[in-house]
């Protein structure tokens, strides 16, 4: 089969298999969220010092997006339930570290704990925890079927005994292990993060009951996600290269992530929609439009009666709001205005992204105000992305 721009049509599962047992798919959307993040920050030269999940909730709101029955407060996952995955030594070591707000160079050694990347700050435990519980909250209210949006999870770096790369708990692993507890054999894990989620992964690498797809920007930090990975043959990544754009995503979703995970037959999808893919994101050199995450969650949707979708990585702070805001009105079957309305504009108005190390507030363009939509940014076929897609294209024929 060729790689031109033929959609793939996917089958609608959201009253099919592995959904409600004796019941139907519940009618409301779910936005899972706390107040931890307002006021919580890495730190003042950190990238996520910026705030990200309470801007998506104030936008939300001011939108008329979340009235009552759609919003959950998080619970806080208790350290005996983190503990089903973490080493119960570093669960220990990282309430200590939140408890004395600082490590010893043993444990910074042993644990990650108190590097640049993973500092030490007052919510070190409460606001992953606090990801943690909103997923186990979200797969228990899936139990019969839907959509839920956990936007302060997605932190897919975090590994057993340690934390990496900006991620202390790996919530989306826990993601997967609560909706199994609620019923459904197999997951999807379908990660969109410019970069490649090694701790899921490394959780989920040997067991053929759940899915693990990574589209990430190659050569970028952590390195892993090789494209000849296979796992227990149920592992696909897709390293892609610089300036990787909309119209190379949409050929990624139609020849490779909707065929696989239709082909898997999914009872529950985790998606983790990362926005540092952006083009005006930091820390990647990606360059995505949120059109693209926007094709892939309604596109995705239909593939399966459950439907987890995260965040992830996201360091310009107007980018990930209205990214992610978008996300949760597609689920919430909301149209985005072509002009936000005051209230919402107000919103993104009054967001601050001081530039690191100069003290100087960063300008933001007038659209990153007035819409949620971004321009679209397509290009030419990347020839690296047509021929890597050729090698899993042919792997999947093989799989299916």
């Amino acid at each position: 089969m060729g790689l031109g721009r033929t959609p793939h049509r996917a089958r609608d599962h959201r009253r099919g298999r592995g959904g409600a047992r004796g019941g139907s798919p519940i009618l409301t959307p779910v936005f899972v969220g706390s107040e931890i993040y307002r006021h919580s920050s890495y730190g003042a030269w950190h990238p996520l010092r910026i705030p990200r999940v309470s801007t998506v909730t104030d936008l939300a709101r001011a939108l008329g997006w979340l009235p009552a029955d759609r919003f959950r407060t998080s619970p806080r996952a208790r350290a005996a339930a983190l503990t089903v995955w973490h080493s119960p030594a570093y669960v220990a070591a990282l309430e200590e570290a939140e408890r004395r707000q600082q490590v010893d160079a043993a444990t910074r050694a042993r644990h990650g704990l108190g590097t640049p990347s993973n500092p030490v700050f007052p919510e070190m435990f409460r606001r992953p925890a606090t990801g943690v519980g909103g997923v186990m909250l979200a797969a228990e209210l899936l139990r019969e079927g839907g959509v839920a949006h956990v936007p302060g999870a997605g932190t897919h770096h975090a590994l057993p005994d340690r934390a990496s790369g900006f991620c202390y708990l790996n919530d989306p692993v826990f993601a997967v292990l609560a909706l199994r507890a609620q019923g459904a054999r197999r997951v999807a894990y379908v990660d969109l993060d410019a970069h490649h989620g090694d701790g899921v992964e490394l959780a989920f690498r040997d067991d053929p009951h759940t899915l693990v797809l990574s589209v990430h920007e190659e050569g970028r930090w952590p390195g892993t996600g090789a494209l000849a990975d296979r796992g227990a043959g149920q592992v696909w990544n897709l390293p892609v290269p610089r300036g990787f754009h909309d119209d190379d995503m949409a050929r990624v979703l139609d020849h490779l992530i909707l065929p696989v995970v239709e082909a898997f037959g999914p009872d529950a999808v985790v998606l983790q929609c990362g926005a540092d893919g952006l083009l005006e994101d930091p820390q990647s050199g990606l360059a995505l439009s949120n059109n693209a995450h926007a094709a892939a969650v309604a596109a995705i949707r239909p593939l399966s009666p459950r439907l987890l979708l995260l965040g992830g990585g996201g360091y310009n702070p107007w980018s990930v709001a209205r990214c992610w805001t978008r996300l949760w009105g597609i689920l919430a079957g909301e149209r985005a205005p072509g002009t936000l309305p005051d209230s919402a504009r107000a919103v993104l108005a009054g967001l601050r992204w001081m530039r690191r190390g100069s003290g100087r507030a960063i300008e933001p363009e007038m659209r990153w105000i007035d819409t949620l939509e971004d321009p679209p940014r397509g290009g030419l076929p990347s020839s690296e992305v047509r021929a890597r897609l050729g090698m899993l294209r042919a792997r999947l024929r093989v799989w299916q």
